[in-house]
């Protein structure tokens, strides 16, 4: 009796054990599937969730005049929207933030100028790419000594980067005279250039463009020629295939009918926007 109820026992754990197993792979499997088939999930709840960067002028900017969203990369997204006949919602990241986003599934794409690196290839996917920037310089406009690139690398002058930006690493590399000072975040280069203790701060294209535009103080200086080129794409969720070669079917249909070569010339980006 003791035997028959030990076995009964010992057969009824298994049949648990094999129960919670096979629901376990159920979810994995259903998960891995939920995952895959991204374009489906966008198109069963009707909403393309768009990770963007709002103070990235002319790419995702959220204008504090209008209270309006503006950029290439916001009219690119509301032309990803419709094509696949979804509405796009638009939520607030940042370059900080943009693995973790990806990653934790809060959005589908990043469309905010994400610069094609190696160092974030290891947690994402990359479009082709619309835009290709090199680096840039503003200066104050009351800054007599430095007019030109070649003025930059001299000695006495201070050169502002943001730390972690890819400019850290290529101005480290590149000044031989002047001082490099880096800086926490985007805002505190400015504030160094405007108050005097930097000459210059390193910026790409876009947000260059963005204090000669904005500002009354502030002038870009242009590299003679092209200086650390970075590619501009799209970043999705690591490995989803089908769901990349969407994105990248769209760009390439974006460069050859023309809409893309005319959202870089409506902000302005025609300089840097990549048509092959």
């Amino acid at each position: 009796m003791i035997f028959f109820k030990t076995a009964q026992w010992l057969l009824t754990l298994t049949l648990m054990i094999s129960l919670v197993s096979l629901f376990s792979f159920s979810k994995v499997s259903a998960a891995e599937s939920y995952a895959n088939d991204r374009l489906e999930r966008i198109q069963v709840n009707q909403i393309l969730r768009v990770c963007i960067w709002p103070e990235y002028y002319t790419i995702t900017y959220h204008n504090p005049r209008t209270n309006v969203l503006e950029g290439i990369d916001i009219d690119m997204a509301k032309a990803l929207a419709m094509q696949l006949n979804v509405e796009v919602e638009f939520i607030d990241s940042s370059f900080a933030q943009l693995v973790e986003n990806l990653r934790d599934d809060r959005c589908d794409i990043a469309m905010h100028g994400v610069g094609v690196r190696d160092d974030r290839a290891k947690f994402m996917d990359f479009s082709q790419p619309h835009l290709r920037s090199g680096i840039y310089a503003v200066s104050r406009i009351n800054n007599t000594h430095i007019n030109t690139w070649e003025d930059i690398d001299q000695r006495g002058n201070i050169v502002a980067v943001q730390r972690g930006t890819y400019m850290e690493p290529v101005m480290r590399e590149y000044l031989v005279y002047a001082e490099l000072l880096v800086v926490d975040n985007f805002l505190a280069r400015e504030q160094e250039v405007l108050a005097g203790r930097a000459d210059v701060f390193m910026t790409d294209y876009p947000y260059g463009l963005r204090m000669a535009d904005l500002t009354n103080w502030a002038k870009l200086i242009t590299p003679t020629k092209p200086f650390a080129l970075t590619d501009y794409a799209y970043a999705v969720p690591l490995n989803e295939p089908s769901w990349l070669a969407t994105v990248n079917q769209f760009v390439t249909d974006m460069k050859a009918d023309g809409t893309l070569q005319s959202y870089a010339i409506k902000h302005g980006l025609e300089a840097i926007v990549v048509l092959d």
